[in-house]
């Protein structure tokens, strides 16, 4: 269970303080422009974000247990893995292109919509949690199914949100001093382990319901060194998929996953080039 709480713990950390941070930012701008009516419609854009991902959560839940079993639970695991993968690698790259103007532009489009009306600042709100929340939801999902464990990574999620408001309450007060290319930069890193451990996941989905080929092309068998159910092999299995055993096809995907998405995410930013006058 450690493993599997770790896990889920740090995916709702991460996209929970993403949320945070633009919460925190649309709540300052309206405090120093004296909008404060602007609020409740915040909040309330907040709220059904997070009601429509646990919606998301709850069928997804609810499929993989009551509806489909076999070898179609096998290809919906894998299918709903390769989306949770695709989602945190383009928000991984938007995070990284979106730092340093991030409260530039939610700056304009709070503008915006306060001139439309409470409506629209409702919808911006909305938007902007629930890119996040449900990420978080479909990469707890995925880590739930390959940990084999249902209860863990569920409370490991809520304490990394709990966990990311309460730092939301610190970046209020600070919001204007944060590094934000170091944040994203730490946590980026992190979670592309994170993902590379659940396309992984999603290789052996599809081997073991016959998509892919290779399923008994097995790269290394470490069953005699790394007890499953120790606290480190369950640690290493829930956070980035580490098993006691893999495929060659699985641990090609990791790795070559990994060192690309790292490759493109750590690389300089290119210089902007000066407009000529």
């Amino acid at each position: 269970m450690g493993g599997a709480f770790f896990a889920s713990y740090l995916i709702g950390l991460r996209d929970g303080l993403e949320a945070a941070l633009v919460v925190s930012i649309l709540v300052t701008l309206l405090a120093r422009s004296q909008r404060r009516d602007g609020l409740l419609p915040l909040w309330s854009g907040v709220a059904l974000a997070i009601v429509c991902a646990a919606g998301l959560g709850a069928i997804l839940t609810y499929v993989a247990t009551s509806v489909l079993s076999g070898v179609r639970l096998e290809l919906f695991e894998a299918i709903t893995s390769l989306i949770a993968v695709a989602m945190v690698t383009w928000m991984i790259f938007w995070m990284r292109s979106s730092a340093r103007t991030i409260k530039t532009e939610l700056t304009g489009k709070l503008t915006e919509a306060l001139g439309l009306g409470r409506f629209a600042v409702a919808a911006l709100a909305f938007v902007a949690v629930i890119r996040e929340s449900v990420e978080m939801v479909l990469l707890v999902f995925s880590a739930a199914q390959a940990a084999s464990e249902t209860v863990a990574p569920l409370l490991g999620m809520l304490a990394g949100v709990v966990s990311a408001a309460l730092l939301g309450v610190l970046m209020y007060a600070a919001v204007a001093r944060i590094n934000l290319g170091r944040l994203f930069t730490g946590t980026g890193v992190l979670l592309v382990l994170v993902a590379a451990g659940i396309a992984k996941y999603a290789v052996h989905g599809f081997q073991v319901a016959g998509y892919l080929p290779g399923s008994t092309a097995i790269a290394y068998d470490w069953s005699a060194t790394i007890e499953p159910a120790s606290w480190y092999g369950t640690l290493l299995a829930a956070t980035i998929n580490v098993t006691p055993s893999a495929t060659v096809l699985e641990i090609a995907a990791f790795t070559t996953y990994t060192i690309v998405v790292l490759i493109l995410f750590l690389r300089p930013a290119a210089p902007r080039r000066a407009v000529p006058a």
